[in-house]
């Protein structure tokens, strides 16, 4: 264990851990007792009066349960090279699960299927996706978010019926996501956006639902879908693992009807 000097500065590592404990929101007692470390050493290492290993930052991130992306920033905050890959979405390297992505969607057809990263920016829209977001596109700049369109989108009270109802639902799909992600800066942005959007739409549930459908209205009339949600656990690629498929499924008979099922 190499020893800092004795500043109060933590440095890029031990800003970077304790921005991720406080994310999962663990002591450092609890993270030692997890990670098999003494609450001293922790210490040391969160105010930078002690450098870790990369075995060390590879044991805090594993006891963090943290996602791959962040995984790398903490070894790169230490001075270490990442230890997992981000392939580009089109490389050989992660072409049998492009594979597997593509035959989903492929099978989901005529329904709607959307492909994200991590951050819920949109990579690829079956048909049908693409036609329900295209009036929300006008005007629009930079990449699509399914948050950020819906949270601040001028014409998404007109195409979506329960708004209120989506906007409390994506708050909570967030706020989840942001637990297992821990420090991530885009994630808060984005329930930032969101909870200004649901302040604006107030939502009062009278009862609890088991499903929460989205109703769309389109040119057919009011649709309504049910989201899955797949990822890839299977993989040590973090383009793999930062990947969200969403498949709309109907949710009666007359959304059905409008794709000729």
């Amino acid at each position: 264990m190499a020893t800092r000097p004795d500043t109060f500065d933590p440095g890029p590592f031990g800003s970077a851990l304790k921005a991720a404990r406080n994310g999962r929101r663990l002591s450092q007692l609890a993270l030692a007792l997890d990670a098999g470390v003494s609450a001293r050493h922790l210490s040391f290492l969160e105010s930078g009066r002690a450098m870790p290993s990369r075995e060390m930052v590879l044991t805090l991130a594993e006891a963090l349960a943290l996602p791959l992306a962040q995984r790398n920033h903490l070894l790169n905050a230490a001075g270490f090279a990442s230890a997992y890959p981000a392939s580009p979405l089109a490389s050989e390297a992660i072409a049998p699960f492009r594979a597997i992505l593509k035959a989903m969607m492929d099978n989901h057809a005529p329904f709607p299927a959307l492909l994200c990263d991590r951050h819920w920016n949109v990579l690829e829209a079956s048909p049908s996706a693409a036609a329900m977001l295209s009036p929300l596109l006008e005007g629009w700049t930079g990449p699509p978010n399914v948050f950020r369109l819906t949270a601040t989108h001028p014409r998404a009270p007109e195409l979506i019926a329960n708004l209120a109802q989506v906007l409390h639902e994506s708050l909570e799909r967030l706020a989840l996501e942001q637990s297992l992600a821990g420090d991530d800066p885009v994630l808060a942005d984005l329930i930032a956006v969101t909870r200004a959007a649901a302040a604006r739409h107030p939502y009062r549930a009278r009862s609890r639902s088991p499903v929460l459908p989205v109703s769309y209205r389109g040119p057919a009339g009011l649709m309504s879908f049910l989201s899955i949600v797949a990822q890839c656990g299977t993989s040590e690629d973090v383009t793999v693992r930062d990947l969200r498929l969403e498949l709309l499924f109907p949710a009666d008979e007359a959304t059905r009807a409008a794709f000729g099922g």
